[in-house]
């Protein structure tokens, strides 16, 4: 036998099923791996099967599942030499679409045992309430307003059953009743009002969107997109301006590059997908903390 590899599966990701992981599983024991699978049996489990995966010290762990899963699985093997491979099961598979990894299972196992690691660097935040902070890594983005706003109200029942469609409905919903406070975002010895923003640290948003374009894994760099109007004819626009790539252009939307933001006001936030909390909050740059196959 060869290395051992771990399989970490959310069975109730959108796509998931067990015959997907079995055919993973399957595949890699035909190439001579040691494989052993791990499933989730409830929100940040992932995590906590990721820090006890490192104890085996594994050659590989696959994160089965939805952003929400990569996202758990990264946090847990942060800071780590462990290699991250994943295998696409979830509602928009933003990672994998971001990596031009394939959604097919032998497709993406393939590249997970032939590719060669690679470092990549996170976006880091603190969000403080009173006296306490809570921190966490994102691989994807942190969204910080009407975007935090739309993912606290998504009815996780109604995601898996109608996948993409609970985000447009819940998207809805926050047009209609938001009433966003005024937020001071700092960065780069600078000042930026606005009422929503978008801190990426990947270029892919919700599919094959582009909100921050420039934003790479292996970059330390966070590029942050402001949109300073609350109107709804306004938000409306830059959900349009999104679809077609031309939001950049925008006299009241802001693009900065940086490595610190510093978020005053309060806002909800969303972390690859999932909810996180709500601001003042600082996000930073984690560089080269982790390694990705791709």
């Amino acid at each position: 036998m060869k290395s051992s590899v771990i399989i970490i599966s959310n069975p109730v990701a959108k796509r998931a099923s067990g015959k997907k992981v079995n055919k993973a599983f399957n595949y890699l024991r035909s190439q001579g791996y040691n494989v052993e699978v791990s499933c989730t049996e409830q929100k940040n489990h992932a995590e906590h099967l990721a820090k006890e995966a490192i104890r085996k010290s594994p050659a590989l762990i696959i994160a089965a599942g939805g952003d929400g899963t990569f996202n758990e699985v990264i946090n847990g093997v942060a800071g780590t030499e462990i290699p991250v491979a994943i295998l696409p099961m979830g509602t928009t598979n933003v990672l994998a679409k971001e990596l031009d990894i394939p959604e097919n299972v032998i497709g993406a196992m393939k590249l997970a045992v032939t590719r060669t690691p690679r470092k990549i660097s996170l976006g880091k935040i603190i969000i403080f309430d009173g006296s306490s902070q809570l921190s966490r890594y994102f691989i994807l983005m942190a969204g910080i307003g009407f975007d935090g706003e739309a993912v606290r109200g998504l009815n996780e029942r109604f995601k898996k059953i109608s996948g993409k469609g609970a985000y447009i409905f819940s998207g809805i919903q926050t047009l209609i009743r938001f009433r966003p406070e005024e937020l001071t975002l700092s960065m780069e010895g600078k000042n930026y009002t606005g009422y929503s923003a978008v801190v990426g640290k990947a270029a892919k948003y919700g599919g094959h969107f582009k909100i921050t374009p420039d934003a790479k894994l292996t970059d330390p760099a966070l590029y942050v997109c402001v949109f300073k109007s609350k109107r709804r004819v306004a938000i409306i626009r830059y959900f349009f301006g999104v679809l077609t790539g031309s939001h950049l252009r925008f006299k009241d939307v802001e693009y900065i590059r940086t490595d610190t933001v510093k978020i005053k006001g309060r806002a909800h936030v969303q972390l690859d997908g999932d909810y996180f909390g709500m601001t003042p909050a600082e996000l930073t740059v984690a560089p080269h903390i982790a390694n990705l196959i791709f």
